[in-house]
């Protein structure tokens, strides 16, 4: 039964986008039928993204007394915290609804750590480069967007974010790859996956370069960022299709990928892409973006609902990866910003992706509750979690891409300072005498979670991956 919160929204749907086979008034989300943005009612889009995401921050509890902040409860990882705040600072800049800003501000300032550089002590022997790396892209975001700056006294969003990739620098090339460069995903040898090189590691890094040296004009920035790209294609991140594998072992000097593909890995990197192309205005970045669009084809149904291919069909996805439509819809929306042509081709996408997402938000006792299959006839596939919350306000959200400014700068009203030069720099050396952990030089892990853990030593073991 719809809330009386709602009204139900149905406009002209696009004509190759799916019908819903249930009826529009069991919905408790509006859902958009519509062909352009010009049809669409703003405050209705944003009332349906209040709902959820209320009720997301309902599975966050670090801001109550005895808890930790920027922390969510078991099982959920470290990351994912990282990467919800990020979804409550999109929140704000599609909406200006700014009722989670506090408990954001207090989290992204709880989880620095000892040097500014998001390596928390009760994290460190399991910190992995993209579980830092979704942190300082949600201060990155913070950064563009203009998001309150902390008070003077605490660490700034931009500062933040170059610390990050500065720490993360000290450990390119740390491997066995014959293309030498790369990230590892661990940082510690004793964590499994430390021989692991996957693309979501290394398209942070990417994704990280390309916007700092946008928002910095620091060229050097650029470099890495061009530097990286060209190696994730060199050792096969980056096929000649522009299909993003998972990874790579670096045991065998990184020479066979791991054929699996996951929409986060493909996002982070269109991101980055885009960003570049701004920065360039280069015919050679606008193709390796429109290239790396043409592959997404994988990753939505006939009907251009998004789909997390590995594992929806069969309702396997486990906790991480029911996060991840969240974020290649998060970058594929700020990618029309950075790159306005790609608005139609994206927003042909993203819009019935956001319809499919609110029937989806039909479940548990408030009838608000997201799932993780947009595409699944039911509407509500019985899932609910942080991710599915996460990834269905992202969807929700991003036609109000329209409506909201590009991302800042520091010549074009970016706040947010920073400092590069020292930010971040001491090794991983020091945390491994600090926490009485055996020697080591330099190392890492990445963000993905159990996601890759659950299958990495099928891999490695030289098997078959198999997910689904």
């Amino acid at each position: 039964m719809p809330s009386a919160d709602f009204n139900i929204v149905t406009l002209d749907f696009c004509d190759h986008c799916p019908s819903p086979s249930i009826d529009a008034t069991s919905f408790s989300l509006p859902f958009f039928h519509t062909k352009t943005l010009a049809e669409l009612a703003p405050n209705t889009i944003k009332s349906a993204a209040k709902t959820v995401a209320k009720d997301l921050v309902s599975f966050y509890h670090g801001n109550e007394p005895g808890n930790t902040p920027g922390r969510l409860p078991e099982p959920y990882y470290w990351w994912e915290a990282g990467a919800m705040f990020g979804g409550l600072i999109d929140y704000w800049y599609y909406t200006g609804d700014s009722q989670y800003n506090d408990i954001t501000t207090q989290a992204m300032l709880y989880q620095v750590g000892d040097k500014d550089n998001y390596e928390p002590s009760n994290v460190t022997a399991q910190l992995g480069n993209d579980d830092q790396a979704f942190w300082a892209m949600s201060a990155l975001t913070a950064a563009e967007y203009n998001f309150p700056n902390p008070p003077p006294n605490q660490p700034q969003w931009l500062h933040l974010a170059q610390a990050v990739f500065q720490r993360q620098t000290t450990r390119w090339a740390n491997n066995e790859c014959k293309v030498q460069g790369g990230l590892r995903w661990q940082i510690f040898p004793f964590n499994g996956g430390y021989d692991y090189v996957n693309s979501i590691s290394n398209g942070c890094f990417f994704n990280m370069g390309a916007r700092l040296g946008k928002y910095t004009g620091n060229q050097t920035y650029i470099e890495w960022a061009e530097k990286t790209w060209d190696w994730s294609v060199a050792v096969g991140l980056i096929d000649s299709k522009y299909r993003v594998w998972d990874g790579t072992d670096s045991r065998n000097g990184c020479i066979d990928q791991n054929n699996l593909q996951w929409t986060y890995n493909v996002g982070v990197y269109l991101y980055g892409a885009a960003t570049m192309w701004n920065v360039t205005q280069s015919d050679v970045w606008r193709n390796r973006t429109q290239s790396l669009l043409d592959a997404l084809g994988y990753f939505f149904t006939d009907d251009y609902v998004m789909w997390e291919a590995g594992c929806e069909t069969q309702l396997n996805c486990n906790l991480d990866q029911q996060s991840f439509k969240a974020f290649l819809t998060r970058w594929m929306a700020a990618s029309t910003k950075v790159a306005p042509w790609t608005y139609p081709f994206i927003m042909s996408r993203l819009n019935p992706s956001a319809v499919a997402a609110a029937q989806s938000c039909v479940g548990g006792t408030s009838g608000t509750i997201c799932g993780t299959r947009w595409w699944d006839p039911r509407g509500w596939d019985g899932t609910t979690g942080v991710g599915q919350e996460l990834a269905a306000l992202e969807a929700l959200m991003s036609p109000l891409i329209t409506q909201v400014h590009a991302p800042l700068t520091n010549t074009t009203g970016g706040t947010s300072v920073g400092n590069a030069a020292t930010a971040g720099t001491n090794g991983d050396d020091d945390l491994a005498s600090k926490f009485g952990l055996f020697h080591i030089t330099q190392k890492d892990r990445a963000g993905a979670g159990v996601l890759t853990a659950l299958v990495l030593g099928t891999f490695l073991g030289g098997g078959v991956w198999a997910m689904c």
